[in-house]
């Protein structure tokens, strides 16, 4: 039974997964004719190009591709510009911890759980050296006792259990519900946050190196302690003029590296780059 498919939707939904053209042709042959409206396709042909893109299937029967927008503030940036277009496996992933979240929230209010106090007890105006202090205390996660951590890994599997113990949902994985065909791409974000009073929710992208996850979950952390929702390409090395971003920069670095710390241990009398080399391995 064919059925009638706008092409444009055709089109949008390869874009929309990353697969070109040529790519689809070996499991759909007249993908081409379809694309240019001089074939149509079947009921059955339609359900496996849906799943092949990762695509609704009640998608194509819409006159024209929608607009999809993430469900929540979107802070990556690009050259200061911001990233739009977010890709299947980034919805979908965003859509799943929305569930999880829910579930997790009324279960927590099912079984007399307060409101989690530090969620949304800073402001993008309070003082960094400041919050930061504060945020390491609430996680244990001084200096001292991480120095006892071996390494990246280890370090980051330490993190992640205190800021649970705070009440604070982190998930994280590489691909989307491990699915090994949907790699998540950490050039188009390498966390998100939902805060919520009752469940708060950290996502961090797996993919990423160890070091760089753990500066995205101190950040994704901050913005908790915000509260403020958002997905984030949470990266020192990358300049933002928002504010919130630059803010949860700023207290992640803190949270990690103090400052005090920085000037106890940096000495004046050795090469600049040796003695970074020699912090960074604190």
């Amino acid at each position: 039974m064919y059925v009638d498919v706008n092409p444009e939707i055709l089109k949008w939904a390869c874009d929309r997964s990353g697969k070109a053209e040529d790519a689809l042709k070996k499991s759909f042959p007249k993908v081409s004719e379809w694309l240019n409206g001089e074939k149509k396709i079947t009921i059955k042909q339609l359900e496996k190009f849906a799943k092949a893109t990762y695509t609704s299937v009640g998608f194509f029967f819409l006159s024209e591709p929608p607009e999809e927008k993430l469900p929540l503030p979107d802070f990556r940036t690009v050259a200061n510009k911001y990233v739009g277009n977010p890709s299947p496996n980034l919805l979908d992933t965003v859509y799943i911890c929305q569930q999880r979240q829910e579930w997790y929230r009324e279960y927590a209010k099912t079984n007399g759980g307060e409101p989690l106090k530090f969620v949304g007890s800073a402001q993008v105006s309070s003082e960094v050296i400041e919050t930061a202090a504060k945020i390491r205390k609430k996680l244990n996660f001084e200096v001292e006792n991480r120095s006892k951590m071996t390494n990246w890994e280890s370090a980051l599997s330490y993190f992640i259990e205190n800021v649970e113990k705070s009440g604070i949902l982190v998930m994280r994985n590489g691909v989307y519900l491990n699915n090994n065909f949907r790699h998540l791409d950490v050039e188009e974000f390498r966390g998100f946050s939902i805060s919520d009073e009752f469940a708060p929710l950290i996502f961090i992208n797996g993919a990423d190196t160890k070091a760089a996850q753990i500066f995205t979950l101190a950040h994704e952390v901050a913005h908790i302690w915000l509260g403020i929702s958002g997905v984030t390409d949470a990266h020192l090395s990358s300049f933002s003029r928002n504010r919130t971003e630059k803010w949860c920069n700023s207290v992640a670095a803190e949270i990690l590296v103090p400052v005090s710390s920085i000037k106890k241990e940096f000495s004046e009398k050795e090469y600049l780059r040796n003695e970074l080399n020699r912090l960074a391995t604190f």
